[in-house]
Formats: C-alpha cells, structure tokens, sequence
C-alpha cells in the first residue's frame, strides 16, 4: 500500500543514517584523542583499570622523586666525607712530621697549629653537608636510632582488609560459608532489615571512599558479577571488586591505603532511610581485617664524622701532635685508625646510592611496561580508524542519498490523479 502518512522507507533509512552517524562520531572521536577508551561510557570496566594503573604510575612516579631525594642527600654526604677524608690525610701528613726527632717547640708549635687550622674545618663540613634537611654525616641519621628513609615502593596491590560497616584500612572483604557463582543474585544477609535477604528492585548500592560517595542502583537480579563491574566502573579507579568463586570471597581493594570505604544498600540514592550494611551473598560473616598491602621503605645508614663525635671521629679532639714525637706518634696511630673507619662509611654510602640508582632504574622500566599496558588497552589503532572513518564516509553519503529517495517516494501519489 502507497500511503503519504506512512513512509516506512524514509523511517529505515532515517535509523541507518543515524547509527552511520552515531559510529561516524564514535571513530572521530578516537581519531581526535587517540583513545578507544577515553571515557568510562566507552568501556566501563576497561577504564576502571586503566584509571587504576595510570593511578599506580603517578605512585611510581612519586616514589622515584623520593628516591632521588634519597640519592641527593647521599652525594651531598659522599662529598663532605670525601672532603673530609682528603683533610684526614693531609693531618696524618702532619702527624708524621712531627715524629722527627730534631724539631724544636717552636716547629712543633708551628704545625701543632697548621694540625687546629684543619681539625676545625672538619666539623663545618660535616654540618655543612644537609640536603633538603637532612644530613648523613653529622650524627642525627644514624642506623638503628634514627635512620634516614626514603620510600621505595607503597606499589604493591593486591591486599585484602577493612571490614563492611566503616572500613580502617584499604579493602572491604566479605567471605561466605556458601560458595555462590558469580552469576547468581546478590543477596543482603542482614536479615533484620531485608526481606527474606534479597536486594529488591531500586535499591541502590552506596560506596562511599574517603570523602566520595558513588551510588549505583540495583535490582533484584542483579548479580555478583554485575556489581563487581559496576563498582569498578563508578568508583573510576579508585577502587577494584573481586570476586573468587573458588574461595566465595568477595573484596574491594582502595587505590590508597589510608581510604575509609563504606558499603551500603539504600531504598534511596541520597542515602535516606534505612541503610542495610551487612555481609551479603548468601549466608555471609564480614571479616574485620587490617590492611596487608606491603610497603617497603629503604632505610640508610648515617654516620656521625664531626670532630669529637659518636664515629669515627670521635678521639679526634684530643689529637696532639706540638708535644712531643711520643704524642705524635699517637696522634698518627688513632688518625690510621679514623681514615679505615671513614673509608668503611664512605664505602656503606656508596652501596647505599648504587642500590637507590638500582630501584630507580627498576621503577622507570616498570613505569614504562605499565604505561605500554594501559596504551594496549584504551589507545586506538589510528591506522584501522582511518580505514574505517573511510568506509563510514561513504556510508553516510549512500544513507544521506537513499533517505531522499524514499522521502520522494510519495510524490509518485501525483501521478494517479492526472
């Protein structure tokens, strides 16, 4: 039937064009940002994770600015103790030529003071020697008492902790005495405030981490692995739900360990009326557990090299070498002993540096192999874009074309009333 109210033609070819036009839009916009997965409209659970690392490589980054802190105030340490090191020999210098036998008080007097003159620069260098606060050879960082620590990794994931009313620490665990798959329905064991404990329909989910509150609404046939993708999808990075059939353990770890995170069930997305926070998926016990995510720190050695000192100066300010040869000799026994103990701490804070240069090259390499990871997952192929961009061009041209045929097709009606 021939019909000008009803234009079935124009209509199909009307929701062709559109959808060329909808994906035309979608590949210029992977075109414009380089990304597949810019947004989490584009794949919630693909950008979930990558929010997640891209998060981990801003850690990273973070840790090797520590770590080369770290290796500043060690140079600046290794420097001073060079320094004082070079002044150790020049006074062992001195304590040997006072050693002669057939100098007069006057000689010994003469480089008793030129001994002084370098004895007291010592102290002004080692407490000279202070990076960013911090000072490695002046006493105040010495291992065992008050190390100087630099931050190496707070990197790892992967921790289970916290529990299901407020959580302390970085993860909400729930186990469960019945193992359910993860395609079955989620279930609110409190039992006092659901009914026969199942999420009903427009209910809503609240995760509430730190300060931030995401809501998502659920219903009841929501399943576990509905909610573990919309978890991570809301929460944008900030946290990731895992399910383990295997185990029937059901965690959400936070991106920072020092989160607080909450779970609710509300009949409200504002969160009103009765909140129901509770073990959930079957018949469940909440296990309040302290955050496990390892951190690791790398302490280093201080030492103490001022003059009068706890280390390896520490009999230096009784060094007399204008006495006699006797005292000179002495002198000259304790400054061997001195510039063996310095050596040693030198040698300590040049492995330290050798292994912060270590974990650093380690970090720009593991930063470099995550940030390749998160490009394999949201970067578009620009090359098969352009072929498809292409392809949808020409698309919406042939659509454009065929809807004004079909909206011409009723002009045929004129002819039956010649």
């Amino acid at each position: 039937m021939t019909s000008v109210n009803t234009n079935y033609g124009a209509s199909i070819a009307l929701q062709a064009l559109t959808k060329t036009n909808s994906e035309l839009a979608q590949v210029q916009n992977r075109i414009n940002t380089g990304l597949k997965v810019a947004t989490a409209k584009d794949n919630g659970a693909v950008y979930a994770i990558a929010q997640g690392q891209r998060s981990r490589v801003e850690s990273l980054s973070a840790v090797t600015d520590g770590i080369n802190r770290g290796i500043s105030t060690i140079d600046t340490a290794l420097a001073a103790g060079t320094k004082v090191s070079d002044m150790l020999t020049q006074l062992k210098s001195k304590a040997v030529a006072a050693q002669a036998a057939d100098l007069n008080a006057t000689q010994r007097g003469a480089l008793q003071g030129d001994f002084d003159a370098l004895r007291s620069q010592i102290s002004r260098i080692v407490n000279s020697a202070t990076f960013n606060g911090a000072n490695l050879v002046n006493g105040n960082n010495l291992a065992g008492s008050n190390p100087f620590s630099v931050m190496q990794s707070d990197i790892a994931t992967g921790s289970t902790g916290g529990l299901v009313d407020t959580i302390t620490g970085s993860g909400v665990q729930v186990g469960t005495q019945a193992i359910p798959s993860r395609n079955a329905q989620v279930v609110d064991t409190n039992a006092t405030t659901t009914v026969a404990g199942t999420i009903v329909a427009n209910d809503f989910l609240r995760l509430t981490i730190g300060s931030t509150t995401y809501t998502a609404q659920v219903t009841g046939t929501t399943t576990i692995n509905d909610l573990t993708n919309t978890i991570n999808s809301i929460s944008g990075g900030r946290a990731t739900a895992v399910y383990n059939e295997t185990s029937g353990v059901f965690s959400i770890q936070g991106q920072n360990a020092t989160d607080l995170i909450t779970v609710a069930f509300n009949a409200a997305a504002d969160g009103s009326g009765a909140a129901r926070v509770s073990a959930f998926f079957g018949v469940g016990t909440s296990i309040d557990a302290a955050d496990t995510r390892p951190t690791s720190t790398f302490q280093i050695s201080g030492f103490d090299l001022k003059v009068g000192g706890t280390g390896a100066l520490s009999g230096a300010a009784a060094w007399n070498i204008g006495t006699s040869a006797a005292t000179a000799l002495t002198a000259s026994t304790e400054l061997d002993t001195a510039i063996t103990t310095l050596n040693s701490n030198l040698a300590t804070l040049g492995s330290q540096a050798k292994a912060l240069d270590t974990q650093k090259g380690f970090l720009a390499a593991l930063s470099d192999e995550i940030t390749n990871g998160i490009g394999n997952l949201v970067d578009a192929d620009l090359a098969k874009e352009s072929a498809r961009l292409q392809a949808l061009q020409v698309k919406q041209q042939l659509g454009a074309q065929a809807l004004t045929i079909a909206n011409q097709s009723p002009s045929i009606l004129l002819s039956f009333f010649r």
